[in-house]
This record gives structure tokens, C-alpha cells and sequence, in this order.
């Protein structure tokens, strides 16, 4: 029989996984009995989506228009590309914190290029199969992520809230204190007024049923407001009745090198906040019960990278998992991804039917309903529960919300990582060391001249100078029996630090046995010479009665020399 060729043996395994990253019948499994609520979740997430995708696109500095196209066409092939069957994307605060100082350098020309670049950089993320490594961001780093940017969403609103033009390019706290001090009456008198009535309307709807769409009520009943007393305060403007004709944007090789570095910072940020937001959702409960569902990381980021590249083709802006649109999804009883792909179509309707009565929104109430959202991005129970953990948990998550609002979002996370990765290792490196056994069977003469050293926990970088100055300095031995079966962790620093340690021995005259090597670190104390820088290959042993009597017949035998 002939045998199939290499290439014919890899084509299923490439087939296969290819396969996982394709939309599927099973995607809409349960879709018989759960339409109808997912076609109610979709139209209730519509509603709340609305106010959140003009009011980021203004904040952003691309416009209300590229927030709507965002939220439809991103919103739309996130929903049947991606990973979650419960997800909703679209625009999002955090993006808007990125994005609005890549407008405020290279002009709103700039976000389409942009925003195809960040969109193939998820997409890669996601073939490469990182997906996972959201796994791997400490709870601290996430939670002061989440404050900083809170805090910025709500320092960005304040030139909205006044009445005053924003300075783009600035820092967002100095940003702030500038508009504010700018700010002039009445004009302030009046947006401040619209601030406070669209937060009050929020509070007192969501007090009288979680369910209403509490921003959307706030939307219509202040602009209305804002229509009957006539104010002249600074509207959202002319938006467009219908969907722009995709086109690649313009390709300039100063403008490409120029936007590289934003790119990788905008699809770090997509990345992230899209598997944070399918991570928690995929444990929310709705109103059966049941969770969110399961969900695939490198599915998820195919899907967002491929919702990007698609919102940048019609003009929009890099789009993420939103967690607030996905939660009120998962609560109004969504199962599929229907409810999201509803949504999607909800806001291509309004464009269509009601883009006329949507300019006129005052950009303050935009502004409110973000100061109101940031303020409903922090938890004060997982805040404290956060600083009453342990003081290095603390550190990291001040730490990372500091930097998120004094610098930048992705420096704030290599911080963050890099501060609570040094803090582990050094929680790690206190949890290891070397302790001086004695010998356990009846003493005999010459016991007095071997030491027996056990080493525990990890021996790694962070730990391997220390234990290795501890074996070093013990003084009267003529043998040291080193144990090693506790050593759970061993990295190449650490075996080098065993050679270091039985050649200062060795020339000190002190024979050195080894003892319990894990069959898992045979392969690494071999290759890094470890076995090499004993006396005698027979000095390695797996039984510590038989080391010890090793060791007693060098005593022995040394006594015969001195005799």
C-alpha cells in the first residue's frame, strides 16, 4: 500500500485548525427556544448602545458619526466571528483613552490606517494562539487598570461638562483644569446644568428598575428639555442617514511608521479589555441562572482584530468586548449570538430613520452619561478588599492606576505586570531555602564531620545566591550531602548556582553528595554540568541512608590518613 506524503498528513491538522477559528452551527445552539429573548436582549442593548457609541466617538475626537458606524460594523462581525455567543462590541472608554491622543498628533485622517494596522495585529495575536495569556494578568494590575481609566473617561468629559473647547494632546488631569478654568457663564451655568440633570435621571431610573435603559431615558428627556428652553450649548451635529462605501484608506510610508507604535498600543488594549470582558462574561448569570458560557480566547481575538479591520474600512474606530454592553446583554437573557447581531442592526436602523433627531443631543449630556458610566467603572468593595490584601497586591494595583492616568494605558500594564512579576519572585525567593539536617539514624564516630543540607522550595534566580552563600560558609565538614528531592522548581540559574556551590567545596577539600535529583531536573543539572563537578560520577544518589554511609566511609577513610 502506498503511503500518503508528509504534506498529505498535514493537511488535516492545518484544516482542523483553521476550522476552530470559522463561525459554526453550533454557534447558535438553543436558538429555538431563545429567540425570543435574544431578540428582546439585542433591541434592549441596542438602546443602551446608542448614547455610549456617539458619546466615545466625540471623545475620541473622530466624531459621533465614527462611534455609530463602529458600534454597527464592528458590532456586527464581532458578534458572528468571535469567540463569546454572549459578547457585544463596539467602541469603548478604554480605546477612547488611546485613541484620542493618536487624533490629537496625526489628525482624524490618521484612524482608519490606524485602525486597520491594530485590527491585523489582533488578528495575529489570535492565529498565534495567545489568546490565554489574559490568564496570566494579576487581578491588581486589572482592577488598577480598570480605576485608571475610569478616572480618565471622567476627566475627558470636563471640556463637555463647561462648555469649553479641549486641548488635544495634553494631559488629560491638566487637560481638565484647563477647560475648567476656562470655562465662562453662562455657557458653563447651562452645560453643568445638563451634566447634573442627565445624572440624576440615571440614578433615579436605575433606582426604579435595574432593567430601564437608564441612559437612554437620560438622552431624550434632557435634549428634550434642552429643545423647549432653547439652549445654546454645542450639539453632536450632522450625522449621516446611511452607512459610507468601504475604502482602504491612504498608504504613506511616513504616515505607516509614524502610527506603528500606536498601532501595537491600541491592539494590546484591544486584546486585553476583549478577553477580560468575554472572561467575565462567560461567568455572568442571567436571569435563569445560567452563566454566560464558554468562550474561545483565540477565536475572540480573530474576531475583534477582523471587527477592527472591518469598522476601518468604513470610516470607524478600533472596536473591543464592551463589558457594560455585554452585561446588560447577559442580564436581559441573551443565549446567542444573536442578541448581539440584533443589536447591531437596532443602531443601523436609527442611522437610517433618525439621524436628523440624534444630531440634535447636546454633547453635554454625552458628557454626563460618560462621568456617570466612569463612576460605575469602580467598585469600592473591590477596591478595599484590594488594599486590605496583602501591602505587595496594593502596591502594584496603586501602582497601575497611578501610572494609567499620569502616563499611558499599556505603559501601566508592563508596569503593572513588571512590578507584581518582581514582587511574586520575591514572595517566591523567601519561600526557599537551605536548612542543616541532622544526621537521623544512631550517631557514630565522625558523624560531627558531615553536613547534611536540604534545599526546599524553589532554587531559581531570585533564590540561588542566597542559598548558595548559606551552603558556603559552613566551616569543619569533611563531607556535605546536598538534598535536592524539595526542590519543586529549578531553573539554569539555579543548577549553575549548585556548580558554583560543590566547586567552592571541592576546593575547600569538602567532598560533595548529591541526593534526590527530581527526574525532571536530570535532564537540566546534566546538560548545565551539574553531575560534571562532583569528585566522582557515584557521588549522585537517589537513597539517603546509602549517601550517608557513602559519606561515613570518606570520613573513615580520611581518618586513616591523618592515623
Amino acid at each position: 500500500m502506498e503511503r500518503p506524503d508528509k504534506a498529505q498528513l498535514r493537511t488535516p491538522g492545518l484544516k482542523s485548525a483553521l476550522w476552530k477559528f470559522l463561525p459554526s452551527g453550533r454557534d447558535y445552539d438553543g436558538l429555538r427556544s431563545s429567540w425570543r429573548t435574544d431578540l428582546l436582549a439585542g433591541i434592549t442593548v441596542g438602546i443602551v448602545a446608542l448614547p455610549l457609541a456617539l458619546a466615545f466617538g466625540v471623545s475620541s475626537g473622530v466624531g459621533a458619526e465614527a462611534g455609530l458606524i463602529t458600534a454597527v460594523v464592528a458590532g456586527l462581525v464581532a458578534a458572528i466571528m468571535g469567540g463569546s455567543n454572549v459578547q457585544v462590541s463596539g467602541p469603548t472608554g478604554a480605546m477612547v483613552v488611546v485613541l484620542a491622543p493618536v487624533v490629537a498628533a496625526h489628525g482624524p485622517g490618521s484612524v482608519a490606517l490606524v485602525t486597520l494596522l491594530a485590527g491585523l495585529m489582533v488578528c495575529a495575536l489570535g492565529i498565534s494562539g495567545l489568546g490565554r495569556a489574559v490568564a496570566f494578568i494579576p487581578w491588581p494590575v486589572v482592577e488598577g487598570f480598570t480605576l485608571g481609566i475610569a478616572a480618565i473617561i471622567f476627566l475627558q468629559q470636563v471640556p463637555l461638562a463647561t462648555g469649553t473647547a479641549g486641548l488635544p494632546g495634553h494631559n488629560t488631569l491638566l487637560a481638565a483644569v484647563e477647560a475648567a478654568a476656562g470655562a465662562r457663564s453662562p455657557m458653563v451655568l447651562q452645560t453643568l446644568a445638563v451634566v447634573a440633570a442627565v445624572a440624576t435621571v440615571m440614578l433615579v431610573a436605575s433606582k426604579l428598575h435595574k432593567s430601564l435603559p437608564a441612559s437612554l431615558i437620560a438622552v431624550l428627556l434632557v435634549t428634550v428639555a434642552a429643545e423647549l428652553l432653547r439652549l445654546d450649548i454645542p450639539r453632536i451635529g450632522t450625522l449621516p442617514h446611511s452607512l459610507p462605501a468601504p475604502r482602504l484608506p491612504s498608504l504613506e510610508l511616513g504616515a505607516l511608521s509614524g502610527l506603528l507604535m500606536p498601532a501595537v498600543a491600541i491592539a494590546s488594549l484591544a486584546a486585553i479589555e476583549s478577553l477580560l470582558s468575554a472572561r467575565v462574561a462567560s461567568g455572568m448569570t442571567g436571569p435563569d441562572s445560567r452563566p454566560g458560557g464558554p468562550y474561545s480566547p483565540d477565536r475572540e481575538l480573530t474576531g475583534q482584530g477582523l471587527a477592527s479591520i472591518a469598522a476601518g474600512l468604513f470610516g470607524g474606530m478600533p472596536a473591543t468586548g464592551a463589558i457594560a454592553r455585554t452585561a446588560v446583554n447577559v442580564r436581559s437573557g441573551a443565549r446567542t449570538r444573536v442578541s448581539a447581531i440584533v443589536h447591531a442592526l437596532v443602531l443601523l436602523a436609527i442611522i437610517y430613520l433618525a439621524a436628523r433627531l440624534v444630531g440634535r443631543i447636546p454633547l453635554a449630556v454625552l458628557g454626563g452619561i460618560l462621568m456617570v458610566t466612569a463612576t460605575r467603572m469602580v467598585s469600592t468593595r473591590t477596591v478595599n478588599a484590594i488594599l486590605r490584601s496583602t501591602r505587595a497586591d496594593a502596591a502594584v494595583f496603586v501602582l497601575t492606576a497611578v501610572i494609567t492616568v499620569a502616563f499611558d494605558l499599556i505603559v501601566a500594564i508592563q508596569i503593572g505586570l513588571a512590578a507584581a512579576a518582581l514582587l511574586t519572585l520575591r514572595k517566591f525567593a523567601s519561600l526557599s531555602g537551605v536548612r542543616r539536617e541532622q544526621i537521623a539514624e544512631k550517631p557514630v564516630e565522625g558523624d560531627d564531620h558531615i553536613a547534611i543540607f536540604r534545599l526546599e522550595g524553589a532554587m531559581f534566580f531570585g533564590a540561588a545566591e542566597r542559598i548558595l552563600q548559606e551552603i558556603s560558609q559552613v566551616k569543619d565538614i569533611q563531607v556535605a550531602v546536598i538534598r535536592l528531592s524539595q526542590v519543586r522548581l529549578l531553573d539554569a540559574t539555579g543548577a549553575h548556582a549548585l556548580v558554583e556551590v560543590i566547586a567552592a567545596l571541592e576546593l575547600r577539600g569538602i567532598t560533595v553528595l548529591l541526593k534526590g535529583v527530581r527526574p525532571e531536573h536530570l535532564a537540566l543539572v546534566t546538560n548545565v554540568g551539574v553531575i560534571r563537578s562532583l569528585r566522582h560520577h557515584k557521588h549522585l544518589f537517589t537513597d539517603l541512608p546509602a549517601a550517608i554511609e557513602h559519606a561515613r566511609s570518606h570520613v573513615r577513610r580520611n581518618a586513616g590518613y591523618l592515623l
